[in-house]
């Protein structure tokens, strides 16, 4: 017989509920927890757990009943206010529970909001951090992110992480604290202790030659991506060779370069960086300076590449020329952001030969253009 509406929930597959269960936040996971015995069974099975983003700005209690369930989390993505006390606590307390007990942890994100407190440099999340690369009950991870922490991190917490988990293949240190505290002997050592690493994220201070003669190494299978982050570089511009480049990309054709220079970088040091044979797919160019003759090396040389390209720079009509060149020649491009006031031209231009564009900021002057401030998604 047909049962009534409210009684269906009793008799769902546990899978199903777990299934359902997987999309729910935190705090709701907890409320179905308390319904009755079967949701229980079904909040409480790995699949719901497998993929968990935690916000810490959640009361302390919703974060403490996360305790049984932490064995089960192998993607864990925790997201907090850095400007408030507590919820920082809170972030300790989690990461703490995961050194103390068994896990599964195999991905790690940590995501900051809100503004940094002054004199803090988040020591406490980063020794948390330490506590679960040192736990004698092990530790795994495959997947490591911290691009959007802003807490200087050293050689001793970079290398701990590659020794206590050999088989990571993905990570992320170039997370815009404006200072590099990580050798490129370190990440050589880093390279060696992970031969699975395939997608790097660092600075470029922390690039060198032996750097790239240990990613062409021959016990390496695969190198996908390296995500280079270039910033003041007062100290130490390191001049990484043409033929390692040549050499890294010929060994690994799918390899994509993923490079972004900060407004604290001299437009003269550009061109010491940006080399003619580097597989760059995105470029981000944010100098607020002159950037015609960058952009026209870009157009000359990574045409085949470029997918994403992002630019704070000055107006002019020689922007807009060398704008629509690019646009003729780099048709692979997806996303264009260019961050000052261009001609109606390189609209027309962009939205004409660059077919699979899937998103574009490009602003005119409404005086000149029906388009005024242009952005599509």
């Amino acid at each position: 017989m047909p049962t009534p509406a409210a009684d269906a929930w009793r008799y769902l597959p546990e899978e199903i509920l777990a299934h359902i269960f997987y999309y729910l936040p935190l705090k709701d996971r907890e409320a179905a927890y308390h319904v009755c015995q079967h949701w229980a069974v079904a909040v409480s099975s790995s699949p719901v757990w497998a993929f968990t983003e935690i916000s810490c700005d959640a009361e302390e209690g919703t974060l403490l009943s996360l305790h049984p369930f932490l064995p089960h989390i192998k993607h864990l993505k925790i997201t907090f206010d850095q400007s408030k006390q507590a919820t920082r606590r809170n972030v300790t307390r989690i990461l703490a529970l995961l050194a103390e007990q068994g896990h599964k942890l195999q991905a790690l994100c940590i995501e900051c909001r809100g503004e940094n407190p002054y004199f803090y440099s988040g020591q406490d999340i980063l020794q948390s951090i330490q506590g679960i690369c040192q736990s004698e009950n092990g530790i795994d991870l495959r997947y490591v992110d911290f691009r959007k922490m802003p807490f200087t991190l050293d050689d001793g917490l970079v290398r701990l992480m590659a020794f206590s988990s050999p088989k990571l293949h993905t990570l992320f240190i170039n997370n815009r604290t404006l200072v590099c505290n990580v050798k490129p002997s370190t990440l050589v050592e880093v390279l060696q202790a992970c031969p699975r690493l395939s997608t790097l994220g660092v600075y470029y201070a922390s690039l060198s030659e032996e750097v790239f003669q240990e990613v062409v190494g021959a016990s390496r299978s695969t190198f996908k991506c390296l995500d280079i982050f270039c910033e003041r570089l007062d100290k130490y511009i390191p001049v990484i060779p043409e033929k390692l480049w040549a050499a890294v990309s010929e060994k690994y054709p799918q390899l994509q370069v993923k490079l972004e220079f900060d407004h604290t970088v001299p437009a003269w040091k550009i061109p010491r960086i940006l080399k003619a044979n580097i597989p760059v797919s995105t470029l981000q160019l944010n100098t607020y300076t002159y950037m015609v003759k960058q952009i026209e090396f870009v157009t000359s040389n990574y045409s085949r590449t470029l997918e994403v390209l992002v630019l704070r720079t000055t107006s002019s009509d020689d922007l807009n020329s060398s704008l629509i060149e690019l646009a003729k020649r780099c048709v692979r491009l997806r996303e264009i952001h260019c961050y000052c006031v261009v001609s109606p031209g390189v609209v027309e231009a962009f939205l004409l030969h660059c077919t699979g564009l899937k998103c574009y900021t490009l602003k005119t002057t409404k005086e000149r253009s029906p388009w005024g401030a242009t952005v599509v998604q």
